[in-house]
């Protein structure tokens, strides 16, 4: 796989610059179960966001909330100092792509057919499939190591190669802004670290990426910027280095931790990981 940025042509109709996505007071909940409330945020244009946080936290409704999934309760989501609510849904589906947590696809839909589902928006009756949607399908395709596996249909591929399938399909819609919901979740230690890399790349060559993550220890390395979320707020955000210290990593997980400093990337390395004897003793706050 290699990881260069996508050479499809770019919709004319959109911002040259990396979009600025921001929330203020957001809040946002199932029925009448708050899950985030008043929830003021900046995400950095053109880098990479990793959300962490434990399991029900609020991450993968944060991200609901972001992608117009989920109707806020109170406040607002802006891209680019415009309310997402108000802007029409396939002009925002050209800025904006969602991958979420375990997608689905259709029986006997092949790769290819999936993938090229990520060139709808930018389709219309005036404009049907074109050279270049054709060229945004297969730097997708090649990007995320599936060209070989183009004609094979999704539903005989391995979790790893459909999540990779997945990741194409928003690669090809060629938005500004990525949210990913768990990106590696049933990929293998080195399509890990192939599909982080991509994520790099793609936020080097101008997008932004926003991505809800379970392993710190990946957070750390290859994001930018990290939100640690707990209980629906969000108590830390920063530079990976400079946000994650033992007492977030307790407060979030439960564990005490050594931290050391990664010589290669400054990123901070968890060692000595074990429950705290807070959580042991039924203490935990």
């Amino acid at each position: 796989m290699t990881h260069d940025a996508p050479a499809c042509e770019r919709d004319a109709t959109q911002p040259d610059i990396a979009p600025d996505m921001t929330t203020q007071g957001l809040s946002l909940a199932y029925g009448s179960v708050a899950v985030i409330e008043d929830l003021d945020l900046q995400l950095p244009a053109g880098q990479v966001t990793a959300i962490v946080g434990p399991n029900g936290c609020g991450k993968s409704t944060l991200l609901a909330g972001l992608s117009r999934l989920l109707k806020p309760r109170g406040g607002t989501v802006l891209l680019n100092g415009t309310d997402i609510r108000h802007q029409p849904t396939r002009q925002l589906a050209k800025r904006l792509a969602l991958l979420p947590q375990q997608p689905h696809a259709p029986e006997a839909l092949t790769v290819a057919e999936l993938v090229r589902f990520g060139r709808h928006p930018h389709q219309s009756w005036l404009r049907q499939w074109s050279a270049d949607d054709k060229a945004c399908v297969d730097e997708a395709l090649e990007l995320t190591g599936l060209t070989t596996l183009a004609e094979r249909p999704v539903d005989a591929l391995s979790g790893g190669q459909r999540q990779r399938t997945w990741i194409a399909m928003a690669i090809a819609q060629q938005t500004a802004t990525l949210l990913l919901d768990e990106p590696t979740s049933a990929l293998d230690l080195g399509h890990q670290v192939e599909v982080y890399e991509l994520i790099q790349s793609l936020a080097a060559s101008g997008k932004t990426i926003v991505m809800v993550i379970h392993d710190l220890v990946s957070a750390c390395r290859y994001a930018d910027h990290l939100i640690a979320m707990y209980q629906g707020h969000v108590i830390a955000e920063g530079l990976p280095s400079q946000t994650v210290t033992p007492e977030l990593v307790k407060r979030l997980y439960g564990v005490d931790c050594t931290l050391m400093t990664d010589p290669a990337t400054g990123a901070p390395l968890l060692t000595n990981v074990r429950r705290t004897r807070d959580v042991l003793d039924g203490s935990a706050t």
